[in-house]
């Protein structure tokens, strides 16, 4: 499925964890790893040239030292990677690098689950899944990534269409064991306005599930279908969390302008909570 695998480095601890957990599905996979650790553009206003190239080689210094670690990182584990340091706004090189080099797969990794990753992840993540044409997988930090268990998410549109292909893949080709969840996002006080409409969305959610069952038993895919009422970010979360979840997969809107900044706010909060890494597909 992955032939070539993009990670993304910034000398953080996070992203040195992403490119180790990375090696677990390349090794799988039979991938070629890209490493890249891009140096963000020099803004400031400083007029001695001697001054600002001083100041950009102090920029690089940690980036460039994120790439002797990662080499150091993948010698370790018996993995061959193609490293290099580039200069530009670093979510526009990783996603142009990633489409320029065919790669398959966009790494980037992420700290955690503190109150102000919460809200939020970080703008290059979010920037990397907005503009990205291609899979994104995110590493939170101490997440370890596994095939054997997978949750992901339905509500059969294209995007989580693209979702539950992914899954049946990794099925197909490593045996996962595979839950689907269809989530009606009842308002609570849908209930005392109109009861019929709060069961239709229900229903809904339903149909669509049912749907997904009918498509796995075409595929030949066992899944174990989950309908769930409630908030979709946390349902998904919580079940990932319960079913000792290794991966979670669910699709991600595609955007265009600001919109590609906020990818959708299930997508972002299950990403900004999730303790497991989350694959965001394309559809």
């Amino acid at each position: 499925m992955y032939d070539k695998i993009l990670v993304a480095l910034d000398g953080s601890e996070s992203s040195l964890h992403a490119l180790r957990e990375t090696f677990r599905l390349a090794r799988a996979e039979k991938s070629t790893v890209r490493v890249v650790s891009v140096v963000p553009p020099y803004e400031g206003e400083l007029s001695l040239v001697g001054v600002k190239q001083h100041v950009v080689e102090l920029m690089r210094q940690p980036y460039q030292k994120a790439l002797i670690d990662a080499a150091k990182t993948a010698e370790a584990h018996g993995v061959r990677i193609q490293a290099s340091c580039e200069e530009g706004e670093p979510h526009e090189t990783i996603v142009e690098l990633a489409e320029s080099e065919h790669c398959d797969l966009i790494v980037v990794g992420v700290r955690g689950c503190n109150p102000a990753d919460q809200l939020l992840m970080g703008s290059l993540t979010a920037r990397v899944i907005g503009y990205s044409r291609t899979d994104i997988l995110v590493v939170p930090l101490n997440g370890t990534f596994g095939l054997d268990t997978i949750l992901f998410a339905i509500d059969c549109s294209k995007f989580s269409d693209g979702a539950m292909q992914r899954a049946f893949d990794f099925h197909r080709t490593y045996g996962s064991k595979l839950y689907a969840l269809s989530v009606a996002n009842v308002p609570s006080h849908l209930y005392g306005v109109s009861p019929a409409a709060a069961e239709g969305i229900i229903a809904n959610a339903r149909e669509n599930l049912v749907q997904v069952e009918q498509k796995a038993d075409a595929a030949g895919v066992l899944i174990e279908p989950l309908l769930r009422e409630g908030d979709p970010a946390q349902l998904i979360t919580d079940i990932a969390e319960k079913q000792h979840i290794e991966l979670i997969v669910i699709g991600s809107h595609g955007r265009s302008g600001l919109g590609r900044l906020l990818m959708g706010s299930v997508t972002e909060r299950v990403v900004g909570h999730a303790r497991c890494p989350v694959l965001v597909t394309r559809s």
